[in-house]
């Protein structure tokens, strides 16, 4: 028998459905990623345009960048030696560089909770990858850094040869960091914050995607970053916990420092650029984390990344 004209219209206009890719597929996933970096002058572009807006009409302009960096840590690193009994010398260094770092983690931590729902008009009307305003949150951040390696660029002036005279221990305390002085291992700093860019990229996708589902997550981890900033050691040093016995108050906390993922990225930049020795534990955890947050920020694009602009 034969099948109506219309019967067979709409078998052939079904079909291609039927044998669509599901939108939960890896291809689709990793086709999103590589869309995205094929179109870096856009999110370039609009990293760019950020920075631009949020300082039009300012005299100095994004200089206002580098003098909060350098005025806060000029003001914490010289209070900070004090109250600490340190070298100011090694100690200001120390504190500008953990700043500097630590701003550039917090900020792709905070914002990338905020990256899709801030660019919901454009992930509603422009057929764009998700991964365009990940990238773009990110290189917003390094444009942001770049401006306060100026701040660590007068500090090393000012202090290189503190930095570059070798000490083994602080005020007496043979358990104190090892500081070899400043050599070749400074480059170190390079592949460390390479590492660290990849780990905001996937820091910023997963927690996009957990925030656009659940608004409460932003303030949530606002609070948790400012917790985090107290217990890293940013403005003070780890040998002031060392040479606590078994079981002390001291030895819990010093316990508890070295289970703080931030701790562990902020030291594989920090060290090399103050004279220290540079522990390659902290390279084996952050290249764990790094294995382990881009699984899971896979699978969260696989699962969600068509869920998003219905979200935001």
């Amino acid at each position: 028998m034969a099948v109506p004209a219309l019967a067979r219209q709409d078998a052939d206009d079904s079909a291609p459905a039927e044998n669509a890719p599901s939108p939960r597929s890896w291809g689709r996933a990793f086709g999103d990623i590589r869309a995205a970096i094929a179109q870096r002058e856009l999110w370039g572009h609009l990293g760019w345009q950020d920075i631009k807006q949020r300082y039009r009409r300012s005299v100095i302009g994004p200089l206002w960048i580098t003098i909060s960096m350098a005025v806060t840590a000029a003001a914490l690193g010289g209070l900070y030696s004090q109250l600490f009994g340190q070298p100011i010398g090694t100690f200001m260094p120390y504190v500008t560089v953990g700043f500097m770092i630590w701003y550039f983690i917090s900020a792709c931590v905070l914002e990338g909770t905020e990256t899709f729902i801030s660019n919901e008009g454009l992930i509603r009307f422009l057929p764009a990858p998700l991964m365009i305003y990940v990238f773009r949150t990110v290189w917003r951040q390094i444009l942001f850094f770049a401006h306060n390696v100026v701040v660590y660029v007068i500090v090393l002036a000012l202090f290189f040869r503190q930095l570059d005279q070798p000490y083994t221990m602080v005020n007496n305390n043979p358990d104190a960091i090892v500081h070899p002085g400043l050599s070749w291992w400074a480059l170190l700093a390079i592949p460390a914050f390479v590492l660290i860019v990849v780990n905001g990229l996937w820091v910023t996708l997963l927690f996009g995607i957990i925030s656009a589902r659940f608004r409460d997550i932003p303030p949530v981890v606002g609070s948790f970053m400012q917790l985090f900033f107290t217990m890293t050691p940013i403005i003070w040093t780890t040998d002031l916990l060392s040479g606590g016995d078994p079981g002390s108050p001291k030895a819990i906390i010093a316990f508890l420092a070295k289970l703080n993922p931030f701790y562990h990225f902020i030291e594989i930049f920090r060290a090399p650029l103050v004279g220290q020795v540079q522990s390659w534990t902290h390279w084996v955890v952050c290249g764990g984390i790094t294995l382990v947050g881009w699984a899971l920020a896979l699978i969260a694009l696989r699962n969600y990344r068509s869920r998003v602009a219905y979200w935001v």
